[in-house]
C-alpha cells in the first residue's frame, strides 16, 4: 500500500500535563558529549517549573553550564511537547499506533524480504536504547539496515584511530589532562560555540603558560582565544597536517625513541612527507610559512602536548585521512600513550561515542565488534538466545541506507528514532523526497519534527530528565543520567516502545523497558570487546562519579588512560599511515565561486529540534545567517541584515547577512540548525569511513528578490 504523501507543514501542538516526581536530582545534560552534570529541581508551587543548576563532581563541566545547559528544563513544559500517538495526523491509541506499525512491518517483509525494513538511530539515545534498537532491529526484524546519524558526526575520526590504535574513544585520556598540557592544537573545533564549559581547561592550560594553537577557516569565538591560529581555505587541512610533519621531521622535533619503540610504518610517512614543503603548502591552504614554522616549534618544545580534531577537519571526503595526517603528527613527536599527551577527538552528540558501540552502526555488534567477525556474533547471539547465522551481516552506512530508502532494492519501510535527517542529513531535499517515496515513515520523537511532519506514524517519546539511563561521553566515561521529573501523559520511553512492537512481532522475550535491566544485558554482550562494560553498574557509576571503560571485572578501576602501556593493536604499536592531500570532491568554479562551510553556533544545537523551541536560545539567534568578508560583500553591494540566497549544484537556501572580517574572502558560513541549509551540502561519502562532505562544497551567493 503506498503511503500518502506528506510535507513539512504547520506542527500540531499538545499541552502536556505531569507531575513532578522528584527535586533536585543529579543528572546530566541533555546535549553534547561534554554530558556536563546538573541538577534538576522542580517546584510546585510555582506552575511546576524546573530549575537547572551546575554539579561540581563531574569533571566535563566541574560547575559551568553554557547557554543550552541552563534553559534545557524549558523544553520539559514546552507546549509543542507530543503526548499522542498520530496515525496520518490523526490522534489515536497506542494499541491502533502499534497494531498498524507491527501490520505494515509484516506486509513490508512478505513483499521485501527483512531488508524491506530499515532502522535509523540517533547519537543522542541513551546506551541502554542504543543497544535495544540494534538488538531490534537484527533480532526481531532480522534486518541489516541499521545505521545512525552518528555517522555525520566523527565516524572519520574513529575510522582513523582504529587504524592507527586498535581503538576508537574520542578523547584517550581525561579531560582534565589538557588542563596539564604545554601545547594544544585544535583543528576544526569551535569548543567555544559548541560545548563552552570544555574552554575552562584550555584556560587553565593557557594560564599555566602553555598555548594554544586553533586551525580554522573562520576567526570563531575558539581561535579568538588561541596563540596562534591558522586559517586555511576550505578543505585543505589534511595539505596543512602534512606541513606541520614535514616541519616536525626537518628541524628535528621527531621522538625517534618513541617512534622506534612504540610505532611501526614511519619510514613510509618520513618518505611521503618529503613533498609536503612549507612552501607547497602555503600556496594550497593560504596559511604563510612562517605561521607554519611556529606552530611546530610551540609543539615540538612542549614536554606535554596534545592534538585534537573537530568536525571541521572530518567532515570531508576525505576526513579519515585527514584525521591519519594529525594522528601522523601526534605520533611522530611522541605524544599518544603518555599520561598529559596525546591525540583526540572532540566528540559532537551526547552520545554518539557509546551509541556507535553498542549496535546502532551497521557493521557493529555491542562491544565495538565486527559484525562481520565469527567470534563476535557468536557472543552476541549467544547473549541473545539465537543462533549466530541467525544475525544479519553489515548493512548500508546512513547517507547510503537514506539514499536507498524507497527504490527497487532499498528499504520500503523506515523506523527512526532520535534523529532529523530532513534538516540534518546532506542533500537534504534529496532525502526528503526518497522518505516520502516510502510504503511506511515511523518516527519516535518527543516534538513534531521536520522529519516527524513527514511521517505515517509518530510515536510521542519521553526526553532525557524523564527516564533513567547511561551515556558514554567524549572522554569514555560512562555515566548515569537519572529521571527527574514524570514524563507528561501518554508519553513512552523508546524502551516501552520497542518491546511493544517486539511484543506483536516476535514475542516479548529479551526486550525489558527496565533501564538497569536493559544495561546489565549490554554488559554481558559487550564483555571481552573493545569496549568493554562488564564491570561497570550503576552503581559504580553514581558512586566515581563516571567509570572509564574497558572496564573488565566489577573489582577493575576502569581505564582513564588506555595507551600507557600498549597500543590496542596485536602488536601493540601504534600505526604510521601514509596519506596524501586531494582537493575537496567539488571545487569552486567560475559558476559556483565560492567555498560554503557549515557549523554550529552557541545557542542552537544539531538540527535544532529541540533549541528552536525554546524561546530564550531563539532571542539570541531566530534563523539561518550568511557570514561574509566585507570584500565580497562589497562585491555584492549588500550590508548586514540584508537577505542573500545562496546557491549549489544541489539547491538554494536563503539567510540574513553577516558582515565579518572574521571569515575569509572566498568563503561563506552557514549554520546549520534550521532547514535548508543542508539542502546546499555535498553527500560524498569517505571511502572509508561513509562520511559525507559537510564542511565544504561549491555556492554562488546573490541578493535575494
Amino acid at each position: 500500500m503506498k503511503r500518502p504523501e506528506r510535507t513539512i507543514g504547520p506542527m500540531p501542538i499538545s499541552l502536556p500535563t505531569r507531575t513532578p516526581v522528584k527535586a533536585g536530582t543529579a543528572t546530566h545534560c541533555p546535549y553534547c558529549a561534554l554530558q556536563c552534570g546538573m541538577n534538576v529541581t522542580v517546584d510546585v508551587t510555582v506552575g511546576k517549573t524546573v530549575t537547572i543548576t551546575p554539579r561540581e563532581d563531574i569533571p566535563a563541566n566541574a560547575g559551568g553550564l553554557c547557554q543550552k545547559g541552563w534553559t534545557a528544563g524549558e523544553l520539559l513544559t514546552s507546549g509543542e511537547r507530543l503526548t499522542t500517538p498520530l496515525l496520518y495526523g490523526r490522534p489515536v491509541g497506542w494499541n491502533e499506533a502499534l497494531d498498524f506499525v507491527a501490520d505494515r512491518i509484516r506486509a513490508v517483509q512478505e513483499e521485501h524480504g527483512p531488508n524491506g525494513v530499515a532502522v535509523f538511530g540517533g547519537g543522542g539515545l541513551t546506551n541502554e536504547k542504543a543497544y535495544q534498537l540494534g538488538k531490534f532491529a537484527r533480532m526481531v526484524l532480522k534486518t541489516s539496515q541499521i545505521d545512525y546519524n552518528g555517522r555525520f558526526c566523527m565516524s572519520s575520526a574513529a575510522a582513523a584511530t582504529n587504524r592507527a590504535f586498535g581503538m576508537d574513544r574520542g578523547l584517550p585520556f581525561p579531560i582534565t589532562d589538557l588542563a596539564r598540557a604545554d601545547a594544544v592544537l585544535l583543528a576544526g573545533g569551535n569548543v567555544a560555540e559548541t560545548m563552552p564549559p570544555f574552554v575552562r581547561h584550555l584556560t587553565a592550560m593557557r594560564g599555566r603558560g602553555g598555548r594554544l594553537i586553533v586551525i580554522d577557516p573562520r576567526v570563531t569565538a575558539t581561535a579568538r582565544q588561541a596563540d596562534l591560529h591558522l586559517q586555511p581555505t576550505p578543505g585543505t587541512d589534511l595539505a596543512l597536517a602534512l606541513g606541520l610533519l614535514h616541519i616536525v621531521i626537518t628541524e628535528g622535533h621527531v621522538d625517534e625513541d618513541y617512534v622506534a619503540a612504540r610505532t611501526s610504518g614511519f619510514d613510509a610517512v618520513r618518505t611521503s612527507a618529503a613533498a609536503w614543503w612549507p612552501e607547497r603548502v602555503e600556496r594550497i591552504t593560504g596559511v604563510p610559512v612562517a605561521q607554519m614554522r611556529v606552530a611546530a616549534a610551540i609543539l615540538g618544545d612542549a614536554d606535554r602536548a596534545a592534538i585534537l580534531t573537530g568536525r571541521g577537519a572530518e567532515q570531508h571526503a576525505k576526513g579519515t585521512d585527514t584525521v591519519s595526517a594529525f594522528i601522523n603528527l601526534a605520533l611522530a613527536l611522541g605524544l599518544p600513550g603518555r599520561e598529559g599527551s596525546g591525540y583526540g577527538c572532540v566528540t559532537g552528540q551526547g552520545n554518539g561515542q557509546g551509541g556507535r558501540e553498542h549496535g546502532q552502526k551497521a557493521d557493529q555488534l555491542p562491544g565495538y565488534r565486527r559484525i562481520d567477525d565469527p567470534a563476535a556474533r557468536a557472543h552476541v547471539a549467544a547473549v541473545w538466545g539465537i543462533e549466530p547465522e541467525d544475525l544479519p551481516g553489515p548493512g548500508r552506512s546512513a547517507y547510503e541506507l537514506l539514499d536507498a530508502l524507497g527504490t527497487a532494492d532499498g528499504p520500503r519501510a523506515l523506523l527512526l528514532f532520535g534523529s532529523n535527517p530532513a534538516v540534518s542529513a546532506p542533500r537534504a531535499g534529496h532525502i526528503a523526497e526518497r522518505i516520502n517515496s516510502l510504503d511506511l515513515l515511523v518516527v519516535s520523537d518527543l516534538v513534531m519534527s521536520e522529519t516527524a511532519a513527514l511521517a505515517d506514524v509518530v510515536l510521542p517519546t519521553t526526553q532525557w530528565a524523564e527516564e533513567s539511563g547511561t551515556m558514554t561521553n567524549l572522554e569514555g566515561r560512562v555515566l548515569l543520567r537519572r529521571q527527574a521529573v514524570a514524563p507528561p501523559s501518554g508519553a513512552r520511553s523508546d524502551l516501552e516502545i520497542l518491546r511493544g512492537l517486539a511484543v506483536r512481532l516476535r514475542g516479548a522475550e529479551g526486550f525489558s523497558t527496565d533501564p538497569r535491566e536493559v544495561f546489565d544485558e549490554l554488559r554481558r554482550a559487550s564483555a571481552g570487546g573493545i569496549a568493554d562494560y562488564a564491570g561497570i553498574t550503576y552503581e559504580r557509576i553514581v558512586a566515581e562519579t563516571g567509570v572509564f571503560w574497558p572496564c573488565p571485572a566489577e573489582d577493575h578501576p576502569g581505564t582513564p588512560r588506555p595507551f600507557l602501556d600498549r597500543f590496542a593493536t596485536p602488536d601493540g604499536r601504534a600505526r604510521f599511515v601514509s596519506v596524501e592531500h586531494r582537493p575537496p570532491e567539488e571545487d569552486i568554479d567560475h559558476e559556483y565561486p565560492l567555498y560554503l562551510t557549515t557549523g554550529r553556533v552557541l545557542a542552537h544545537y544539531q538540527s535544532g529540534a529541540q533549541t528552536r523551541r525554546i524561546p530564550a536560545l531563539n532571542a539570541v539567534v531566530s534563523g539561518p545567517f550568511v557570514e561574509l568578508h566585507p570584500d565580497l560583500a562589497e562585491r555584492l553591494e549588500v550590508s548586514s541584515g540584508e537577505t542573500l540566497r545562496v546557491i549549489s549544484r544541489r539547491g538554494e537556501t536563503e539567510g540574513v547577512a553577516r558582515v565579518n572580517p572574521a571569515i575569509r574572502p572566498d568563503t561563506v558560513f552557514m549554520p546549520f540548525h534550521w532547514p535548508g541549509v543542508n539542502l546546499l551540502t555535498n553527500p560524498a561519502l569517505d571511502p572509508v569511513s561513509r562520511m559525507p562532505e559537510f564542511k565544504v562544497c561549491a555556492v554562488r551567493v546573490e541578493r535575494a528578490g
